[in-house]
């Protein structure tokens, strides 16, 4: 008999909620983290009474009820909407793409007006099957606001060319002819009031935890404390990269605190320019107190503020993976890897690294409660 019945390698959303619900069927769970803190990218660290995203903006937002429910058990969510702004050169436009950023770009004031506006600029263009991510941009919202919104903020967070890039990165984008500057469409959307720690906290109470560990410089001793993993790193490297390298794109945050109640009014500015090489600034207090700055509590620094500005960032293995790239090639590369995983019957690989796909982390949350049921209950 080994000491634990998993060994859970990643304390993120996924390896979190996998634990939570063993623990609670009675099994014995050990969770691993490299880092010296839990809840992977979705850490939050409270500095001056500010709960700062220590690894970029996380809005939580979902049209699963059940999910929903289920993340609500462990935290109060505010009704924090996510309304970013973009700033070109001295230009200031609404994200999404809506009617009060067409008639900003173009003077037009109604659907027709904006739709109109936007076939002529296709035609132009002269596309009519969109071949690479510009002729998509340019099908969707027209060439000038791809050319000032779109094309150098999608290069730089990608490190290729518009042209390089695949048709469906930019098929997410939000194009809405309504005056509504609400990023998501989901029903339930807001960020936990204390940060996310808190709800990762909750889920790992009496479940032993070691940080600082790496699984791979311990690989020998960790697999044998327990009778299975549950695996959230990447998963090529778990399997020693022999079909070869799955490719990522990186990030890099400067993160700094400034004298001032409010640097930029607003939580998220995306800087559209090619020109300038960070593609956001976050300011992290607008996610909590929003409009209400002046109701922050007392002992809480209303004369600072934090900031973050996140740089796009190549990656190599030495890297932290943020941004799998879900391409043709990558994608054929990693259906070889999860052929491999299938035969395997003593892992259980999850999240963005293990399941090498683009997950909001409603879809970790459905994922992990999909492998719990598969695991523990069918």
């Amino acid at each position: 008999m080994k000491e634990y019945d998993y060994l859970i390698v990643g304390s993120g959303l996924f390896g979190a909620i996998f634990a939570y619900e063993a623990n609670k069927k009675g099994k014995k769970c050990l969770v691993i983290d490299k880092r010296p803190h839990i809840a992977g990218n979705i850490y939050t660290e409270n500095i001056d009474g500010i709960n700062v995203h220590k690894y970029g903006a996380h809005i939580f937002h979902t049209s699963n009820k059940e999910v929903w429910n289920y993340i609500n058990q462990f935290a109060e969510f505010n009704r924090y909407t996510n309304s970013p702004v973009a700033r070109y050169k001295d230009e200031v436009y609404n994200m999404p793409f809506n009617m009060n950023t067409f008639n900003k770009m173009w003077g037009v004031f109604t659907p027709n007006e904006a739709m109109e506006k936007i076939e002529q600029e296709k035609k132009e263009a002269g596309i009519t099957e969109p071949k690479n991510l510009e002729e998509q941009a340019i099908s969707l919202v027209g060439k000038t606001i791809y050319e000032k919104l779109v094309k150098g903020y999608t290069e730089k967070q990608w490190g290729k060319r518009a042209t390089e890039l695949p048709t469906f990165i930019i098929k997410r984008l939000p194009v809405r002819f309504i005056y509504d500057n609400n990023y998501f469409n989901d029903l339930y959307q807001g960020i936990p009031v204390g940060g996310y720690t808190q709800i990762i906290e909750k889920m790992l109470e009496g479940i032993d935890v070691k940080l600082n560990c790496n699984y791979f410089e311990n690989k020998e001793e960790l697999d044998n404390v327990a009778e299975k993993i549950v695996f959230t790193g990447p998963i090529d490297k778990y399997y020693d990269y022999q079909y070869g390298e799955l490719e990522y794109r990186s990030l890099r945050f400067e993160t700094e605190k400034l004298d001032m109640e409010n640097y930029q009014g607003n939580a998220v500015v995306n800087y559209t320019e090619y020109e300038v090489p960070y593609t956001r600034i976050i300011e992290h207090k607008h996610f909590e107190y929003g409009k209400s700055l002046g109701n922050i509590a007392e002992g809480q620094a209303k004369e600072k503020t934090i900031i973050t500005r996140e740089y796009p960032d190549k990656w190599d293995k030495e890297k932290e993976p943020y941004y799998p790239i879900n391409d043709e090639k990558n994608d054929a590369l990693y259906e070889k890897y999860r052929e491999l995983s299938k035969k395997d019957n003593n892992v259980i690989f999850g999240g963005r690294l293990g399941q090498y796909k683009y997950y909001d982390m409603d879809k970790v949350i459905e994922a992990a409660l999909q492998a719990v049921k598969e695991e523990l209950i069918n």
